[in-house]
C-alpha cells in the first residue's frame, strides 16, 4: 500500500424528443416560404426573417451534449474502468471524449470553480491499461503476482478548504485459509488552479482504513518517504486538465496524457 501513487483521479443520458421539431422547423416548406418573405423588399422584415432563419440551424446545445455524452459513456462501460481496455477501446474512449469536449468548449474554473465540488466517481482511466495501480506512474500491479483487485475509485474536492482526496478501495489477496483484507487509502492533497482549466495537486498524507472483519481498527497514516529517496517521477504533485466539465460529468487529462472520466456520486 505505501507505493500507491495514484492520482486517479451509469448516469443514462437519452437523446431528446425535441429533435423531431427541429427537424420541422428546417423542412422543405420552411425553406421555400423564406424568399417570397424576402421579395417584399421590406428591409426590416427581411432583417428578421433572416435572424430567424439562422437561429433554427443552431443545434440545440443540451441536446448535442446529452448525446455526445451518452457516446462516451457507452465506449466506456464494460471496460472495469479501464483495467479491461485493449488499443481499440482507448481509441474509440479517446474519440467520444474528443467529441464531446469540443462541442463543450473551453473549461473557465475561474467561472465554474463551484461545479468541482463534491464527490465524483471515477468510470474510466485510460491509465488503468497498463494493467497496474499507478497507471502511467509507478504502482502496484493488478494479477496473479500481486493479487490486488481495484474496487471503486472517488475523488473528493472541497472547493473552499482546497482539499483534493483520491479514495481507493482495495481488496488485498491472502493465502489460504486467511480471508482477503478489504481496505480504503485516502490520498490527501490539496489543489490549486494554475490556469483556466488547469489543476495542480500536492500531496499531503496516505491513510489506511480497513474493513470487513477488521472494521473495528483505527484508521492509520502510511510513513511518507523522505525526498531523498524519492525517485525523480514520484514527486508528490501532479497536474491535469479539466477539458469538459458539468454538474453530473467531468473530463480530465493528465500532464502524461491519460484521460480519466467522473460522474458526481
Amino acid at each position: 500500500m505505501a507505493s500507491l501513487n495514484l492520482n486517479l483521479f451509469h448516469h443514462t443520458c437519452l437523446p431528446s424528443s425535441s429533435f423531431r421539431t427541429r427537424c420541422s422547423l428546417l423542412s422543405p416548406n420552411s425553406s421555400i416560404n423564406l424568399p417570397s418573405f424576402h421579395r417584399t423588399h421590406n428591409p426590416s422584415l427581411s432583417l428578421v426573417v433572416k435572424s430567424a432563419a439562422a437561429d433554427t440551424s443552431v443545434a440545440d446545445p443540451p441536446d448535442t451534449l446529452s448525446s455526445l455524452k451518452l457516446n462516451l459513456l457507452s465506449a466506456v462501460s464494460g471496460l472495469n474502468r479501464g483495467l479491461a481496455a485493449n488499443e481499440d477501446d482507448l481509441r474509440k474512449a479517446d474519440d467520444a471524449a474528443k467529441e464531446l469536449e469540443a462541442a463543450g468548449g473551453l473549461v473557465d474554473l475561474s467561472a465554474d470553480i463551484d461545479k468541482l465540488q463534491g464527490r465524483w466517481k471515477l468510470i474510466y482511466s485510460s491509465a488503468f491499461s497498463s494493467r497496474t495501480l499507478g497507471g502511467s506512474r509507478p504502482g502496484p500491479p493488478t494479477g496473479r503476482l500481486l493479487p490486488i483487485t481495484l474496487g471503486q475509485v472517488f475523488q473528493r474536492i472541497d472547493i473552499l478548504s482546497k482539499d483534493f482526496d483520491n479514495i481507493v478501495e482495495v481488496q488485498l489477496g491472502a493465502p489460504w485459509p486467511l480471508p482477503p483484507l478489504d481496505a480504503t487509502a485516502t490520498l490527501a492533497h490539496k489543489f490549486e488552479l494554475i490556469g483556466s482549466s488547469k489543476i495542480k495537486i500536492i500531496f499531503q498524507k496516505t491513510t489506511v482504513k480497513t474493513a470487513g472483519n477488521l472494521s473495528q481498527l483505527p484508521p492509520f497514516e502510511l510513513p511518507r518517504l523522505p525526498d531523498s529517496f524519492r525517485p525523480p517521477s514520484n514527486t508528490g504533485s501532479g497536474e491535469f486538465e479539466v477539458t469538459y466539465l458539468d454538474t453530473d460529468t467531468r473530463v480530465t487529462r493528465g500532464d502524461r496524457g491519460e484521460l480519466r472520466v467522473f460522474v458526481i456520486s
